[in-house]
């Protein structure tokens, strides 16, 4: 039997594809616009023209007694889902940095000068950004950061099948969840905040929701606490605002940019990573970060940096590749840091 998985399939399907029969290896890359698929024990090899995007159709060839044949031309894959951005033709406008986010914002934290803007208004879902108003409810809300909470069943994903490294028992403090849910996007960790706040998920929720409202973002809106809704939507600009409000908090700023974390999860240790390579930068001073990713959203990124002796926030959504959203934030840095002092005040794109 051969399996065609994407590399972007949710757990539940890497999951069987990992129970495919001994002897059958799996090849794919992304730099090259083929997957290769052999049983060694066969002989047999599959071939799939396309990109990531278009892969359609398996040719079978058997190399069985030394003669080559066609043999099925059955397994077919879907192709890659579009994300709003894509939907809506956002991607269409180019801009003078030639970033690959259909969406961004760049502006002074502190004189809410606008310094760069593509299509700021745009209202689309937001993945794991989510967690930065799931910090910002749990954080104001002064409940016990050394209170332990235990991961249960209700905290397993079962709308996008994620994987999570917190197995269910696990038991860490609220301090140690937060720690997770914005330095590694952990979903059982921001679902398990909200649903230890004061009246449980609905109450927190409507927490969030009352605290975008009292920010000024009209635009936004909330069904959760951890992004993996693409009901959870909202506006670069309504962003740069929810960024500018964590960032007055330094247990948020702390959390958001520390490089690594390990913590005990059935009594061995795990360590986590900053899904944001950029905190581990020397070219980088960056006070607040969160990623965010679900293929209703693209890649989205939400920074708050010291660049040219300025203090900015910085919104990417729905970039395209894998790494496009840092390749963006670095396209940026260059021109902050190269432009700014002389041409920033006259270079303004339309939102």
């Amino acid at each position: 039997m051969l399996a065609l998985v994407h590399p972007e399939a949710d757990a539940g399907q890497r999951s069987q594809a990992k129970r495919k029969p001994a002897g059958v290896t799996a090849r794919s890359t992304t730099a090259r616009p083929l997957v290769v698929l052999r049983n060694t024990d066969r002989g047999v090899t599959a071939r799939v023209a396309g990109s990531a995007k278009s892969r359609q159709v398996v040719v079978v060839h058997s190399q069985q007694r030394g003669v080559s044949r066609k043999l099925v031309a059955a397994v077919q894959s879907e192709p890659a889902r579009q994300s709003f951005g894509q939907i809506y033709g956002l991607h269409d406008r180019t801009d003078s940095l030639d970033l690959k986010s259909s969406v961004a914002l760049v502006l002074d934290q502190d004189t809410n000068e606008v310094l760069f803007s593509k299509n700021s208004e745009a209202v689309l879902p937001i993945a794991s950004l989510t967690k930065l108003m799931t910090a910002l409810i749990v954080t104001e809300a002064h409940q016990p950061l050394t209170e332990m909470l235990v991961v249960t069943e209700d905290d397993v994903d079962t709308l996008k099948n994620s994987r999570s490294r917190l197995a269910v028992g696990t038991q860490l403090s609220r301090e140690e969840m937060l720690h997770l849910a914005l330095m590694s996007s952990e979903n059982r960790a921001a679902n398990l905040l909200g649903r230890n706040y004061p009246g449980g998920l609905p109450a927190f929720v409507a927490a969030m929701n009352r605290k975008a409202r009292e920010l000024g973002m009209r635009d936004t809106f909330f069904v959760e606490p951890t992004g993996l809704s693409s009901r959870n939507q909202s506006s670069a600009r309504d962003l740069a605002l929810l960024v500018k409000a964590a960032h007055q908090h330094p247990i948020i700023r702390q959390l958001s940019t520390s490089p690594e974390y390990a913590v005990e999860v059935a009594n061995h240790p795990v360590q986590f990573r900053n899904t944001n390579g950029l905190v581990r930068s020397p070219e980088w001073n960056i006070g607040l970060q969160k990623t965010g990713y679900i293929s209703e959203a693209g890649r989205c990124l939400v920074m708050q940096a010291k660049l040219a002796g300025r203090q900015l926030i910085m919104v990417f959504l729905d970039s395209a590749g894998r790494y496009s959203r840092i390749g963006d934030a670095e396209r940026v840095r260059r021109w902050v840091t190269e432009s700014l002092p002389t041409t920033v005040a006259s270079h303004k794109p339309a939102g």
